[in-house]
């Protein structure tokens, strides 16, 4: 596994934006990067959460069901890091997604231009979330499938989101700004989180420095006319 708080990725978000996620690593690689990850699988089927030395699959089928992912899974995208909090917030409150920013920025205000990765655990009296249904043909762009989501509201849930936020230049790298999952402490529900309140949060962080990126080396990739979508990350991944 990775060094602590090291931040792996695989591929671009704007790769992903272009449609390609035909395939990519496996489970059981993502899995030797890092206990605390998120991304999506083949033909962007799904959301993926890696939650401690699991990876769930976030499904739009069925109205958000949750599979336990195969270690022979696809993966074409996902960020994954050791994650070993250096900072610990106990009875937060977050009265949305925005509130995040705020909370973390006060515990690292230094760390402006460097990545954060952490956790929130709580009983959640409001979360949205929503899941892409995967592409209807090969090359389809993820912008085309924000239009058909599945979104699913929860009221009094309880659960761990797993995030990171990027700093704004990395915009088409990741996702500049906050990019966090969701899962169920049942394990039955999840997604791509769009907002959220909770009174009583627990938030565990660190401040990442070091990132290694992974590309793609297949023909699928480097045929791609990649470019900085900023207008459509931020409709999608919003």
């Amino acid at each position: 596994m990775d060094k602590a708080n090291h931040i792996y990725q695989y591929s671009l978000l704007s790769a992903l934006m272009e449609g390609v996620c035909e395939a990519g690593i496996s489970v059981s690689k993502l899995l030797s990067r890092g206990n605390h990850g998120i991304g999506t699988f083949a033909r962007m089927d799904g959301e993926l959460i890696l939650l401690d030395d699991t990876v769930y699959q976030l499904q739009a089928d069925g109205g958000g069901g949750v599979r336990e992912a195969s270690m022979e899974d696809q993966i074409p995208y996902a960020v994954a890091t050791n994650f070993s909090p250096t900072h610990t917030l106990v009875h937060q409150s977050l009265q949305s997604k925005l509130s995040i920013e705020e909370v973390l920025t006060a515990i690292a205000p230094q760390a402006r231009n460097l990545f954060l990765s952490y956790r929130i655990k709580a009983r959640f009296s409001s979360m949205t979330v929503r899941m892409v249904r995967g592409q209807q043909y090969p090359g389809q762009p993820l912008s085309e499938l924000g239009d058909n989501q599945c979104i699913s509201h929860y009221e009094d849930i309880e659960g761990t989101v797993v995030g990171f936020r990027t700093p704004v230049a990395w915009q088409g790298f990741s996702v500049s700004g906050h990019h966090l999952h969701f899962i169920s402490s049942d394990c039955t529900r999840g997604g791509h989180v769009l907002d959220l309140r909770t009174d009583d949060a627990t938030i565990y962080m660190a401040v990442a420095s070091n990132v290694r990126i992974e590309l793609p080396t297949s023909e699928e990739f480097n045929v791609a006319k990649l470019k900085v979508d900023d207008a459509g990350i931020k409709k999608v991944e919003g």
